[in-house]
């Protein structure tokens, strides 16, 4: 059974690398980022993992791809270039 939410438009920076893995992966899921973001962000609140195996291996791909060299363990370790 589906469920009515209300969503509302919100600008938020994020790193670019990280953003074009998510994009690539929205993707390749055929679904929106926000849709994404929202389906990752429930599953964490509740301690499950987002992704399947697969999954996670197409996100190794695209990490790859472009070059995203930061992880979880940067995520409260991250400064702004000059650029």
């Amino acid at each position: 059974m589906k469920k009515s939410i209300e969503r509302v438009q919100t600008g938020i920076r994020i790193e670019k690398k990280l953003l074009k893995v998510l994009k690539g992966l929205a993707e390749h899921l055929d679904i929106t980022v926000g849709d994404l973001v929202e389906g990752m962000a429930l599953h964490c609140f509740e301690g499950k993992p987002p992704f399947s195996k697969e999954t996670c291996r197409k996100i190794e791909q695209l990490k790859s791809v472009y070059d995203l060299k930061i992880s979880a363990e940067d995520s409260h370790k991250l400064t702004e270039s000059d650029s």
